[in-house]
């Protein structure tokens, strides 16, 4: 296996001045800093993983976890884990598959207007192929501005379909969650994960989180909001290429368990998430080729 690029190397080749430039992260892994004139944004190398996305003179978007591990083989708690190729628990494998922890490799970095942009890469491995028997490639593009856009392509470039499961797990800072609502999801159908994995429907109107949620809504390709009083902020989750949306925050109890997530962090966080899950995983054919894309922007309440 052939070493992993310097932190020189990577900036010899990538850097751009003012908006792709690299650095010695948490725990000395490296990542991008990929910024324009309105935000900048933190993506690792490690799991192709946006920790950080702020617009100038405004809150960060993204929750990370004071507690969360940087270190090989380690998933990042916060910001926006890459899903790939299963979502949720498998046995024998790592929850929610191998690209969250993966080193990915820098395709390009480029000037997306006035804002920088960043390409990261993925291919099948001996190590991927242990775990999920397929040849695949994968792009993760960050665009680092006034709204932080992320897309995914996974392309087959073997001569046998493949089915997939995807998202991107983005966890979203808010004031207080137990005052935080999702609107865009009124009268959709979901899998309820806290409760036996039971289908219901949501009701009408802003849904508030009040306990554990979990929830996979099947179905749902429209936009999403998240109201925060509290900081004073809507936040809008523009998708396309995503049938599923999942809300998800542990609350109180099963986030006193998680090593890496503090005490009191669950209430700061509301994970919106892109996806292609349960239902609507993606079955791609030979020389296939899917794009799941979000943009992922903030105004005033």
């Amino acid at each position: 296996m052939p070493e992993p690029p310097s932190l020189g190397a990577l900036g010899e080749r990538f850097a751009i001045p003012g908006l792709v430039e690299f650095e010695a992260g948490a725990g000395g892994l490296i990542r991008a800093r990929v910024a324009g004139a309105a935000a900048e944004a933190h993506v690792y190398l490690h799991g192709a993983h946006v920790t950080h996305h702020a617009p100038a003179g405004q809150r960060p978007l993204l929750f990370l976890s004071g507690r969360s591990r940087f270190a090989a083989g380690a998933a990042i708690r916060g910001g926006v884990p890459v899903i790939f190729p299963w979502f949720g628990p498998r046995a024998g494998a790592p929850d929610h598959g191998f690209a969250r922890t993966s080193e990915w490799t820098v395709e390009s970095a480029e000037r997306a207007g006035d804002d920088g942009a960043l390409t990261l890469a993925l291919a099948a491995s001996p190590a991927t192929r242990a775990l999920w028997p397929h040849e695949f490639r994968i792009r993760c593009r960050v665009v680092a501005g006034l709204a932080l856009q992320i897309s995914l392509e996974v392309e087959n470039p073997s001569d046998a379909p493949f089915t997939f499961e995807e998202a991107l797990h983005t966890y979203l800072a808010v004031g207080d969650v137990e005052r935080a609502s999702v609107t865009g999801l009124a009268g959709a159908a979901y899998v309820d994960k806290t409760d036996g994995m039971k289908r219901k429907t949501l009701g009408h109107g802003p849904f508030t989180p009040d306990a554990e949620t979990d929830r996979v809504f099947t179905g749902a390709r429209g936009a999403c909001q998240v109201m925060d009083p509290v900081l004073g902020r809507r936040v809008v989750v523009d998708k396309r290429g995503s049938a599923t949306t999942v809300v998800w925050n542990p609350w109180r109890t099963k986030a006193g368990g998680m090593a890496d997530l503090g005490a009191d962090e669950w209430r700061r966080m509301l994970c919106v998430e892109t996806a292609n899950a349960m239902d609507d995983a993606v079955t791609l054919g030979p020389g296939g080729r899917h794009a799941m894309a979000v943009a992922i922007g903030a105004a005033a309440a």
